[in-house]
């Protein structure tokens, strides 16, 4: 299947431009687009990918190709929306927009949100062994902690090539853009504080929304939500499950933690499922799922279960099927939708606990 890459910044060369490469029974890559024409370069060297552009338009104007990877930063709903009136099956990179407005304008389409962790096969794993405890109406609670360290030193190995030859106009005008969406989701009085957590909820915890939205489904409720510490700081979110339960997230932004730890626990009557994700851009590092239950004599049993299958790739080879064999993607746009209007409620909800002003969508 030949494809296009929109965005050529640290996820693009550090996950998938080793994966497309060894993926090539699957793959061409015959286009890529970026707004530093260095980048593009760069990422078109290394995947042997002859068309090079800086803006999406004139790349989806030439064509020469059967899909779009949107892997760019900020909101992606109007690349998106370009490349769906133009034809062209899309998997786009989480979140799938900052508005609900963009996600209701775009075109009817092959589209197909990117959460690896979906994919992850100890995920899927721990999916199956919660069905036969009796699915979601099983769940006791359902309890996150992210440990955070900064992009530049989990990525510290990969070797990037930074983007220095881009107009400091155009960035501004993308910034003022992205405000004024994060405006109209939140309201244009939502002060930085709100904003702020908008964005670690759309740009991080997100994935474990999607994880939530696998196990039992988008929240039915947002209970608590608190911040504190420098920087993007901690947050803490509690709330309702729509069949049964509660779950809480924790989510810490910790500079120099060591090593970035994310662990998702299902309670349950009988015992839990334990999952403990690796940083996402270390390829093939597998993910522990520890199942704890009884022994059948008083004591307690710890199974410990891993793969090293590379979730981006499983979700590549996914959206490859979507494409040719019209298999269903784990989250499309109504999933991507839920997970928009659940951060939305969470910065809601902290607006109202803090008396601080709220309005737009959001509202």
């Amino acid at each position: 299947m030949k494809i296009a890459l929109v965005g050529c910044g640290a996820v693009t060369q550090a996950v998938y431009v080793p994966l497309l490469s060894r993926r090539r029974d699957l793959f061409e890559v015959t286009a890529v687009c970026d707004l530093s024409r260095a980048l593009a370069d760069v990422v078109g060297d290394r995947l042997g990918a002859p068309g090079r552009f800086t803006a999406v338009e004139s790349m989806l104007a030439e064509g020469g190709f059967d899909a779009v990877l949107i892997l760019a930063s900020g909101s992606h709903g109007e690349p998106v929306r370009r490349a769906l009136a133009a034809g062209y099956a899309v998997l786009c990179e989480k979140p799938l927009a900052l508005t609900r407005a963009e996600v209701e304008a775009l075109p009817e389409g092959r589209l197909m949100v990117g959460y690896m962790k979906q994919y992850d096969p100890a995920v899927r794993r721990a999916e199956e062994l919660l069905a036969e405890l009796g699915g979601p109406a099983a769940i006791r609670s359902v309890e996150v902690t992210v440990l955070h360290p900064s992009a530049e030193s989990q990525l510290a190995f990969a070797s990037l090539t930074p983007a220095r030859d881009v107009d400091p106009a155009l960035l501004d005008s993308l910034r003022a853009a992205e405000h004024a969406l994060v405006s109209r989701a939140l309201g244009e009085s939502a002060p930085d504080s709100v904003r702020a957590l908008y964005g670690v909820a759309l740009g991080s915890i997100c994935h474990d929304l999607s994880l939530l939205r696998r196990f039992s489904g988008s929240p039915a409720d947002i209970s608590a939500v608190e911040t504190w510490g420098p920087g993007p700081g901690s947050v803490e979110i509690s709330g309702t499950l729509p069949v049964a339960g509660r779950f809480s997230i924790r989510w810490h932004y910790l500079a120099d933690y060591p090593a970035y730890r994310e662990t998702v626990v299902i309670h349950h009557d009988r015992g839990s499922l334990e999952l403990v994700f690796p940083s996402p851009y270390l390829m093939n590092a597998p993910t522990t799922l520890t199942v704890v239950s009884g022994d059948g004599s008083g004591g307690e049993s710890r199974t410990e279960w891993r793969d090293v299958t590379e979730a981006f790739e499983v979700q590549l080879a996914a959206f490859h099927a979507y494409v040719t064999e019209d298999e269903p993607p784990l989250t499309a746009a109504a999933g991507g939708l839920a997970d928009i209007v659940t951060a939305q409620s969470i910065a809601a909800r902290y607006a109202v606990q803090h008396d601080l002003p709220i309005g737009g969508e959001a509202a």
